[in-house]
């Protein structure tokens, strides 16, 4: 089933997603497993079943796209959101509650953070609803459910489980005084209708969306952000993305990590300094890397085989191939680990530094930002893309990620103290 172009097509159609954003071994995984699932011997009669069956559909689109989520990720963003809300409050006179929109909403981590944010900044639940949106039916059931595992709650901060989670046998219930904040329904992004007899936004969260389309879907895609979001309103993305903003006329509003955008050049507040960093030496030694699946979450998936090689040989044998200069060889390698490990952040890296060495910037552009949504402070994703980005004329684009390159590097080097 290697290479079969009918389910790359097939996932493009349906939802957007470009198969050079995530690299053709993850999508031929998602296919190989599902064919195991229905029993199918060949791609030909696995494709036959896909196309009568709207259930199958599904389920391969959710072998593709679980992805990684969690409560209060990228912390700062509901800080600034809680400050937003107020100010928008008084803006608008409290004549009206505010309207969130989190798309994709995935297993509901999002609009619920978003709910506890705003209620634990003092808002009163009539000040505010929460719309929460996602293409996959089995994420939205999850997401209503509002029972979350450990791995729902990372981060050294986890008072807030304490505030509006009950513990039971098995897992965390949500609060319903914050379920009753969020309303979940499934839907496409891609749908001309979505929303349509909808009253605009206050604010938008879509995270980690933008990368994994091409440009003319990203174009499609910004349209519709654009008209959801309030003229006043702010749009949240996530941190890979601001450079695809920023060519749409969307500006930052100048908080650092709180990855917000509005239509408007004015910050609120003072944009961050920062200390260019030089870019690092093509031949420098892979960083150590911890693997991040997808999700917990299996969307009816047969596991994966055991694979032939330990995912830290593979990631050393790559390194060496790349830095031999190697390059066929290595994107062999990429593909070997992706198509029997889950994704990782330097396997990404090395896809983009192979793509700049040959000189496909754009693809390059793709697999830097995929390292960067698995880890977001990668410090050689960071500063490759940011020269990238130089290269192309968005400046701002590439002080942003130099920025947050240059704050990496002086945590970690507090954190060694």
């Amino acid at each position: 089933m290697s290479h079969d172009p009918r389910f790359f097509v097939f996932l493009k159609e349906r939802i957007g997603l470009d198969v050079a954003s995530v690299g053709e071994a993850i999508i031929e995984r998602a296919v190989r497993q599902r064919s195991q699932a229905v029993q199918a011997q060949t791609a030909g009669e696995y494709w036959q079943h896909l196309q009568s069956s709207e259930d199958e559909q599904q389920a391969l689109i959710e072998a593709v796209i679980v992805p990684e989520t969690w409560f209060f990720r990228y912390p700062e963003s509901f800080a600034t959101l809680a400050r937003l809300a107020k100010a928008r409050l008084l803006e608008i006179k409290q004549m009206r509650a505010l309207r969130i929109l989190s798309l994709p909403c995935s297993t509901g981590e999002e609009p619920y953070s978003i709910a506890m944010a705003l209620l634990d900044a003092g808002l009163a639940p009539h000040q505010f609803k929460v719309q929460g949106m996602d293409v996959s039916p089995l994420s939205v059931e999850r997401a209503r459910r509002g029972v979350y595992g450990k791995n729902s709650f990372r981060g050294g901060d986890l008072a807030f489980r304490e505030r509006h989670f009950v513990e039971c046998g098995d897992g965390y219930h949500i609060a319903d005084r914050v379920r009753e904040q969020v309303r979940l329904q499934v839907g496409n992004l891609l749908d001309p209708a979505l929303l349509a007899h909808e009253a605009s936004y206050d604010f938008v969260f879509c995270r980690n969306l933008l990368i994994y389309f091409d440009q003319p879907t990203q174009q499609q895609v910004f349209d519709v952000l654009k008209g959801l979001t309030h003229v006043d309103g702010v749009l949240f993305i996530g941190p890979a993305e601001g450079s695809l903003l920023g060519r749409h006329g969307m500006r930052s509003i100048g908080v650092p990590q709180s990855f917000a955008f509005s239509r408007h050049a004015e910050p609120v507040a003072p944009a961050p300094t920062f200390v260019p960093m030089p870019l690092p030496p093509r031949s420098a030694a892979p960083i150590p890397v911890k693997p991040r699946p997808f999700s917990t979450a299996s969307a009816h998936v047969v596991p994966i085989k055991p694979a032939l090689a330990d995912a830290s040989t593979l990631l050393s044998r790559i390194a060496t191939l790349a830095n031999e200069g190697k390059s066929a060889e290595a994107r062999a390698a990429c593909d070997q680990y992706l198509s029997s490990h889950p994704p990782v952040a330097q396997v990404f890296y090395w896809l983009g530094l192979l793509s700049d060495v040959d000189g496909s910037a754009l693809q390059a552009q793709g697999y830097y930002r995929k390292a960067l949504y698995l880890e977001p402070q990668h410090p050689q994703a960071l500063m490759h893309l940011a020269a990238l980005l130089e290269s192309q004329g968005d400046s701002a684009g590439a002080r942003r990620l130099q920025a947050r390159a240059a704050r990496s590097e002086r945590a970690d080097s507090e954190s060694k103290r």
